[in-house]
């Protein structure tokens, strides 16, 4: 099959994205709104961006009406957010975090998500969360208009969390027992339990 994205809906080129790029990691965000609202939602178009200085972006899309969703209001107004890494015990709260919630609403009380202080920014974090980084803005890009137009945020991490027991006693991350999930297409999960590893390239001869 060959597909021209001229030739496509907004609708059918997302869900030709989604199917193929996979898996996605998800960023679950923590905002707030300017009167104080707390706010939580999933965004898997998501990653880091570079370690120096150290820069991770996540993509909120205009809803259907063609207007910013509360997250991307929120960052715009505060500048700050938190990136909550999902693992497989909260999967079940991140999916109802996905709901269309109004702004007047806390999504951490309304899917029974508890809330921890952070340290560096004002947004609280979901306290369970195995790995959650505090950001600042560094960068809001408006990249499309209308529905489902694509917006980048990119935050600077300024704090990191890690559960304790991900670090063994020489101080060693235990990515084996990080068990997050990634967005498939669709309604579609994967685990990250089935892992492989693979040596690093020789440097080739004519490398300086």
């Amino acid at each position: 099959m060959q597909l021209d994205p001229q030739e496509l809906s907004v609708r059918e080129l997302y869900s030709w994205m989604v199917q193929l790029i996979t898996p996605r990691p998800i960023a679950w965000v923590s905002s707030h709104s300017k009167d104080g609202v707390a706010n939580l939602a999933p965004y898997s178009f998501f990653n880091g961006v570079g370690a120096n200085p150290p820069l991770i972006m996540f993509c909120p899309a205009n809803n259907r009406l063609g207007e910013a969703k509360d997250t991307l209001q929120n960052v715009r107004q505060n500048g700050e957010f938190v990136v909550n890494m999902v693992t497989e015990t909260m999967a079940e709260q991140m999916n109802q975090t996905a709901a269309e919630y109004g702004p007047e609403l806390d999504e951490f009380v309304a899917a029974g998500v508890s809330k921890a202080d952070s340290i560096k920014v004002q947004v609280p974090r979901v306290e369970n969360c195995k790995a959650a980084m505090e950001c600042r803005v560094h960068q809001i890009l408006e990249l499309g208009q209308g529905p489902g137009g694509a917006n980048l945020v990119i935050g600077q991490i300024v704090w990191l969390h890690v559960a304790a027991d991900l670090i063994n006693g020489e101080n060693q991350f235990l990515s084996e027992d990080f068990d997050t999930v990634g967005r498939m297409g669709g309604n579609s999960y994967s685990r990250t339990r089935d892992r492989f590893v693979l040596e690093r390239p020789a440097r080739p001869d004519n490398t300086k």
